[in-house]
């Protein structure tokens, strides 16, 4: 991942209300990083979930722990 690609992507993100709804309304880190895709930056869900807690462009990235998420359970 180019940290300057998520970035870039969250610039856009600010930049477009529309869009800002979509990343507020997706579930996964993976479906953040399917939007981001789609506008053709090079993310992936782990870029977005190491970014946690940080900001850029004026979006926080904060992870969201849903009820029946077991962490590792998956690995």
């Amino acid at each position: 991942m180019s940290r300057e690609q998520l970035q870039r992507f969250l610039a856009a993100v600010q930049r477009d209300p529309a869009l800002k709804q979509r990343l507020v309304d997706a579930i996964t880190a993976d479906e953040v990083a399917l939007l981001a895709q789609d506008m053709g930056y090079a993310v992936s869900g782990s870029d977005i979930l190491r970014f946690n807690g940080q900001s850029a462009s004026g979006v926080r990235v904060t992870r969201i722990d849903h009820p029946g998420e077991y962490p590792g359970r998956y690995v």
